[in-house]
């Protein structure tokens, strides 16, 4: 049974003050280095996995791009989404992203913004994105750092007066499901480690392009202080990669 945590109301209302939900992409501290590494959008077809509010979708229309396709296994954030879209050009459809069945070469440009560690089977989705990618297509993604999601309390180790004084990593190799906490609720995901990210993807056919460990940009830092902290280690693992 995949989990749909996103349609639980408290989780969900939880989730809006955010301040990605709130302000959308320029507060999200991955967004400049995941902008970088999107090809030119124009007149492509764009297919967006665990879509969330659509700020990749429409993010992608502004960018000329021709049509888009938006994909979410959560209701509540797909209803989000058409509330604030106005482009007819955008298709936001209820499905998960593990059973997702688009036809060969579908689309120009495939990308995921923080979903794919919520998926248990990370070789599929590589599989399955492949077939509907044209020759030449583009696959981007990011999803939680394996420094981020090796133990399961994802959390800093504290002195006793609550200072953070490092981030604890045990388990690295022993990969799969993570009972964790976030918003002050249980949510399973699930730790790879980079070898085998990379692994998944050069088994599935793809080619590398770039991998990237983004730190917060000045202006993030400057509007969200508390993100300093990200300083320290990476929270984020962003790829981009070829078929």
């Amino acid at each position: 049974m995949k989990e749909n945590k996103y349609d639980d109301p408290n989780f969900f209302a939880s989730y809006g003050l955010m301040p990605r939900s709130t302000a959308g992409l320029e507060a999200a501290g991955e967004w400049p280095a995941f902008r970088a590494l999107l090809p030119d959008l124009a007149d492509k077809t764009v297919l967006d996995l665990g879509c969330g509010y659509g700020w990749h979708c429409r993010y992608a229309m502004e960018q000329k791009a021709k049509r888009v396709t938006g994909i979410d296994l959560s209701k509540k954030m797909l209803e989000k989404a058409k509330e604030l879209t106005q482009d007819q050009n955008i298709q936001y459809e209820c499905v998960a992203i593990e059973d997702i069945t688009f036809s060969e070469a579908t689309f120009d440009v495939v990308i995921s913004s923080l979903a794919l560690h919520y998926v248990s089977d990370f070789q599929q989705v590589c599989e399955h994105v492949y077939h509907c990618l044209v020759p030449s297509g583009t696959f981007v993604f990011s999803v939680e750092h394996p420094v981020f999601t090796a133990m399961a309390s994802q959390d800093w180790f504290y002195d006793e007066q609550k200072n953070r004084m490092h981030w604890p990593i045990d388990h690295y190799f022993s990969e799969g499901l993570r009972k964790t906490r976030f918003l002050n609720e249980d949510v399973i995901k699930y730790h790879r480690t980079v070898e085998t990210y990379l692994s998944n993807l050069l088994d599935a056919g793809f080619t590398i392009n770039r991998l990237c460990e983004p730190k917060p940009s000045v202006s993030v830092l400057k509007n969200y202080p508390d993100m300093v902290h990200e300083l320290r280690r990476p929270i984020f693992l962003l790829f981009s990669v070829s078929k």
